[in-house]
């Protein structure tokens, strides 16, 4: 089994409507991104797939997120966390790569916090609140 993994990160605001605490208010993160595709298949040239194709689709995601204030992202409905960010990311780098074998987002918020999204090889789109 081999496995690719790329990496950007955004800028972004947000608040948690329905948290009860200091993440309520409204405050940002200098988010990182990891992206990665895993499969047992080469191409004849030998990858997987290639980083550069991962990586410009990632960073493009991305550009939709950077500097804005996440929860006026209506798929959010206003508690953007960064489960619901990793599983957005993981959604529309789905839609830029078909059938690239895409296995996970993760979304760290800090060095030490990070929430990870992965495909369900059972259902080929997971139900998240309309993403």
């Amino acid at each position: 089994m081999y496995t690719v993994r790329v990496e950007a990160s955004f800028a972004a605001a947000h608040f948690l409507t329905h948290y009860h605490g200091k993440c309520e208010r409204l405050h940002g993160h200098n988010y990182l991104v990891r992206a990665y595709a895993r499969g047992q298949e080469l191409d004849e040239g030998g990858m997987l797939l290639d980083f550069g194709a991962l990586k410009g689709a990632l960073r493009e995601v991305l550009g939709a997120l950077d500097h804005s204030l996440l929860n006026d992202i209506p798929e959010f409905a206003g508690d953007p966390s960064a489960e619901r960010i990793a599983a957005w990311i993981f959604h529309r780098l789905s839609k830029l790569l078909p059938g690239a074998p895409l296995s996970a987002v993760e979304v760290f918020e800090t060095d030490t916090s990070m929430a990870r999204y992965e495909a369900d090889p059972s259902d080929a789109r997971p139900a998240v609140d309309s993403l």
